[in-house]
């Protein structure tokens, strides 16, 4: 028995964690984004304080009230904290343990019905042990690898919590303005339109127009006029999201938005680094690869439970039937010498332990994996995303300036007498859905923009953790 404890305290049981490579043959290259050579992107890497790329310091003080407030972000720092409390105590259990006691208890010699009873009487104890478990094959120190994966894993968590909180602030911010920009252009048409009505109105009095011309000028505008209610519903909902955000009640969103019509936009080419600076940013694959790493260790705190675990302890009491007499040398005991337990030779639930943390291991590195493609997607999705409807916006806006010509020129031969006022109309209504459209496709890219920056994983860096820690 001995010779076996000493050969089985050389080694620690079970598989050494090694990160694994990326899945597909990723690591053989530095990939770059196959949707990255768009002329919106700039291969330079992304800053960890992405937002501040859109130069709006009212959007800065709004981040940083919500990575102090928020509520998720509350509830992942919590968690992180019972993380790192568990890694302290396992560590603090693989030390030496000292325990102290002490009771009375009182109890009757039985006679046998024999005779008078002896009467009751009262026992005194005492005593102080300490103990420490012997690491001989590596149990302890599996454990403590696993606690402190899992704590790694609750840090990314943590860190995923802060990006995606910098992202749904910033996505917030710019849909209450998109959409209050996208009001002020329906309200145009709709002040076209009403002119329209108006104008139409008065050419059936004069007879120059039948009653079925006026019956739909008054159908289109109802028709936009319908238009405003659920852009208003929509501008209120992205004011509460943010409120909730900031850890505010829903009422109390920053009043100045009520009314903000200017969309947040970054002009420059964005930064988006290449694939391999995705990989070692991403805390979601980072949270993965720790998840990987205690499954791992946890293989070997199974496999442990196939050798025996030896413990060396002491004990030191007195008992005594009364106050005087626990300090009389006859009342002393001691207990001192090593303490082997095994399981040997029912060995199949160990077994059968170790099969389970190792399909666990195995379905976490294949987790792992899918996390690494299924961020590679997301940004390529991404980026794909915003370079087209970047093209789209770009065609919006010629066809913006084109309705914006033509709308001038109507106006001039409006006034030379050559067009009708109806005939303006309809060309600076033209010139209104242009608008309108440019608007919806300038919501979209701020919503895509916001999309990509969360894609490629930034908003976490600073600081790491709860406190800085």
């Amino acid at each position: 028995m001995g010779a076996a404890l000493l050969l089985a305290g050389c080694a620690t049981v079970g598989p050494d964690y090694r990160a694994p490579p990326p899945p597909a043959g990723i690591a053989e290259h530095a990939p770059a984004f196959v949707e990255g050579n768009a002329p919106a992107y700039a291969a330079e890497p992304l800053p960890s304080r992405w937002w501040q790329l859109y130069a709006d310091p009212a959007l800065d003080t709004l981040v940083e009230e919500a990575f102090k407030a928020n509520t998720d972000l509350r509830v992942a720092a919590a968690n992180l904290e019972r993380a790192r409390a568990v890694v302290n105590e396992v560590r603090a259990s693989a030390g030496v343990q000292t325990s102290a006691d002490g009771g009375i208890s009182l109890g009757e010699t039985s006679n046998l019905g024999i005779g008078s009873p002896a009467g009751t009487h009262a026992t005194l104890d005492a005593g102080i042990g300490i103990s420490y478990e012997l690491d001989v094959v590596g149990r302890i120190r599996r454990t403590i690898e696993a606690v402190e994966a899992d704590a790694g894993a609750q840090a990314a968590a943590y860190d995923l919590a802060r990006m995606t909180v910098a992202a749904n602030v910033v996505g917030a911010y710019g849909d209450a303005c998109a959409t209050g920009a996208r009001i002020a252009v329906a309200r145009r048409s709709v002040d076209l339109q009403r002119q329209s009505l108006a104008l139409t109105g008065r050419g059936v009095r004069q007879g120059v127009y039948g009653p079925l011309d006026a019956t739909r000028s008054r159908a289109l505008l109802a028709q936009l006029e319908a238009t405003l209610p659920p852009l208003e519903s929509s501008r209120r909902a992205a004011l509460y999201s943010l409120a909730v955000l900031l850890g505010r009640a829903p009422e109390n969103y920053p009043p100045e938005l009520a009314h903000c019509a200017a969309i947040p936009t970054i002009t420059r080419p964005l930064p988006i680094g290449d694939g391999a600076a995705l990989i070692r940013r991403r805390p979601d694959i980072r949270e993965a690869e720790r998840t990987l790493a205690a499954a791992t260790a946890r293989i070997g705190v199974a496999t442990a439970d196939l050798y025996p675990s030896v413990s060396l302890g002491g004990s030191l009491g007195t008992t005594s039937r009364s106050v005087g007499g626990l300090v009389d040398s006859s009342a002393f005991r001691f207990n001192l010498g090593p303490l082997i337990s095994w399981s040997f030779p029912n060995r199949r639930v160990a077994r059968a332990r170790i099969a389970q943390s190792d399909a666990a291991a195995r379905a976490a590195l294949a987790s792992f994996d899918g996390s690494v493609l299924l961020a590679l997607r997301e940004a390529e999705t991404a980026l794909g995303a915003y370079a087209r409807d970047l093209e789209e916006n770009a065609k919006l806006k010629v066809a913006r300036e084109e309705s914006r010509k033509a709308a001038g020129i109507q106006a001039r031969m409006r006034r030379g007498g050559l067009a009708s006022g109806l005939e303006l109309l309809d060309t600076e209504r033209s010139l209104a859905s242009a608008e309108s459209a440019l608007a919806g496709s300038d919501a979209t890219i701020a919503t895509d923009r916001v999309r990509l920056f969360l894609a490629l994983g930034g908003g976490w860096e600073t600081p790491l953790g709860p406190q800085g820690e």
